[in-house]
């Protein structure tokens, strides 16, 4: 079985500015998950299967806050409030059919 190759074009924008990033915070954890991102794309679009779907979903995601300026600390306390709420519920309003 032959090996793949995937060639990036150094003068393409996308790449010159991850260059960039990197060289100025190799640790900056969006610019990771762009490079990722951005190899788990051409490996979908070339018609592969990606080891790992549920990574590349939770970068996806990521970048969709960075995008958005959520912040993820702030939507975690969000939600642990949301899990600690009691739920309402009275009898004869639920919506759930009840099964024997």
């Amino acid at each position: 079985m032959s090996k793949k190759t995937m060639e990036l074009n150094p003068r393409h924008p996308i790449i010159k500015e991850l260059r960039r990033r990197v060289e100025a915070d190799e640790n900056d954890k969006a610019v990771k998950d762009l490079v990722f991102l951005l190899f788990d794309t051409s490996l979908l679009t070339s018609g592969f299967q990606l080891e790992d779907p549920t990574g590349y979903a939770e970068r996806i995601n990521r970048m969709i806050k960075l995008g958005l300026s959520l912040d993820e600390e702030e939507e975690a306390a969000e939600a642990t409030v949301a899990e600690t709420a009691p739920a309402e519920v009275t009898a004869g309003t639920s919506s759930m059919e009840q099964v024997d």
